[in-house]
């Protein structure tokens, strides 16, 4: 199944994400790809595509980063984001921490981007029986103790200086395998998510 075969208009979010049908056929245009390549190397129909560039279907986040990756740029430039204006340096002191469910979050990216990146704590015997399934791509490297990874129906042991790439549409759960915790960078793909609405796990708690 292509990406078009499986978009509908609600898995498009056309009410979430801004108007990207502007750059879309200039940066196609741009790569030198006309239109029948550039969707046969993303996984759409040329008319699919069409859509998409007329402005008449939103896409999905999965079809905006494979769109990227076919026209060698970043999903903040689909998305006609002026990166200029924006601080590409976070201060440590500037960083945003949250609690959720037992585990610290702590935003060591800027916000608004493509991607979101944290540093993450996790409390042994905390959320460790969540099962999580969402678009995008998540790679986490381990800092400080054990983790327990479980993709699909296999697990991992991940130990200091040991990270992790996968697609986060595979049903996964993240758990402290020994009582200290664990401490680990994440980044994650979910385009311009909010403190609020972080991908790790359900917000049930408060700032610190």
């Amino acid at each position: 199944m292509n990406a078009s075969d499986a978009a509908s208009p609600a898995a498009g979010h056309g009410d979430d994400l801004p108007a990207v049908a502007p750059q879309l056929r200039a940066l196609r245009r741009r790569a030198g790809l006309t239109l029948e390549a550039a969707a046969r190397t993303a996984g759409l129909s040329p008319a699919h595509l069409s859509r998409l560039e007329t402005g008449h279907r939103q896409p999905s986040l999965p079809m905006l980063l494979a769109l990227a990756r076919v026209y060698g740029t970043t999903v903040s430039e689909l998305l006609g984001e002026t990166v200029a204006d924006r601080d590409a340096i976070v201060r440590a002191a500037d960083m945003e921490a949250t609690r959720a469910g037992g585990w610290t979050y702590v935003q060591a990216g800027a916000h608004g981007r493509a991607m979101q990146a944290l540093r993450v704590r996790v409390p042994y015997g905390s959320q460790g029986d969540i099962v999580r399934v969402h678009p995008g791509e998540e790679w986490l490297y381990l800092l400080k103790g054990r983790l327990r990874l479980r993709l699909g129906d296999t697990a991992h042991l991940l130990a200091p200086g040991d990270s992790a790439h996968f697609d986060s549409l595979t049903p996964h759960r993240l758990a402290a395998e020994d009582h200290g915790g664990v401490e680990l960078l994440f980044v994650h793909t979910l385009l311009q998510s909010p403190t609020a609405t972080l991908c790790l796990g359900p917000l049930t708690g408060e700032l610190p």
